[in-house]
């Protein structure tokens, strides 16, 4: 069988007439508690073989859209700031074909390259985070192109981001969001807020990269990550939320970033599976 995004046939998974592609990038050399994210990309791929295909909310087949697998992208080992340019390079060829890039990781370092590639394409464009960490540090232990620090170097491209599901960040980082004036909706804002969906989307621009860190959700749904979190959403919050932006904006790249097997649980790469597969459903929807 096909060894690719959910096993799909040469006629479904060939990159000339796909729409979607799947860029895994097995890097977790930023890695701060526990190493592992590099597995996370093979472990994804292979939890979303043993998926159905047919989207049980959205009534269709999303494959039918096309879904290229591309070879994992070999890590640059000179160090972060060389992998940021080879993933920028990586995911810009993408752009350039007209394929929707879908970064699979690794740690949350990848982001930045994936969404500067998109940014060379796409102009009004911002990032919907969906994180449990604000990742806004200027560096982090001698690296600003930390798993810590990409949300900042997207600050640093120009790009606005919305932040979601935060509810951990340093106090540097508190005093960088009072000063920027970042937008940030606390898990909490979106347990109690009747009208947080809503709000997310007004603060969004015409066209969204969104960028989920599976730490977003509640360790109790996705335990396999480097840096768990208490307090954190669930799969019809975040789903909803997809569903709002998908239908208000336009959705021109993402990535499911921090995924760390631990087997022989296999909950959390079948839930990053889950999501990448309704992004690529919610994408077809809207046109």
């Amino acid at each position: 069988m096909p060894d690719n995004f959910l096993e799909l046939d040469e006629r479904e998974s060939a990159y000339d007439t796909a729409r979607f592609a799947i860029l895994p990038i097995p890097y977790d050399a930023t890695a701060s508690f526990r190493a592992g994210t590099r597995d996370g990309p093979r472990a994804i791929i292979s939890a979303s073989q043993h998926m159905e295909v047919f989207d049980d909310q959205l009534g269709r087949e999303p494959r039918t859209g096309g879904i290229a697998t591309l070879d994992p992208l070999e890590p640059d080992a000179r160090g972060p700031q060389r992998m940021h340019e080879r993933i920028f390079r990586a995911a810009r060829r993408v752009v350039r074909d007209g394929k929707f890039p879908i970064g699979l990781g690794g740690d949350h370092s990848i982001t930045s390259g994936l969404v500067r590639a998109v940014k060379a394409s796409i102009k009004n464009l911002c990032v919907l985070q969906l994180d449990a960490h604000a990742d806004l540090r200027d560096s982090f232990q001698g690296s600003k192109y930390s798993h810590a620090s990409v949300m900042r170097r997207i600050h640093d491209l120009g790009i606005d981001a919305v932040g979601v599901g935060i509810r951990s960040y340093s106090r540097e980082e508190h005093r960088f969001i009072r000063a920027a004036g970042k937008r940030l909706f606390s898990a909490r804002t979106c347990r109690e807020s009747s009208t947080w969906i809503e709000d997310v989307v007004s603060a969004l621009s015409a066209n969204v990269y969104v960028t989920v860190d599976i730490d977003a959700f509640d360790p109790a749904f996705a335990p396999g990550t480097g840096t768990p979190e208490p307090g954190g959403l669930d799969w019809y919050q975040v789903t909803d939320l997809l569903d709002a932006v998908a239908r208000a904006r336009t959705i021109v790249g993402a990535d499911v970033v921090e995924v760390m097997p631990l087997p022989p649980s296999t909950a959390t790469e079948f839930l990053a599976a889950k999501v990448a597969y309704r992004l690529i459903g919610l994408v077809c929807e809207s046109g």
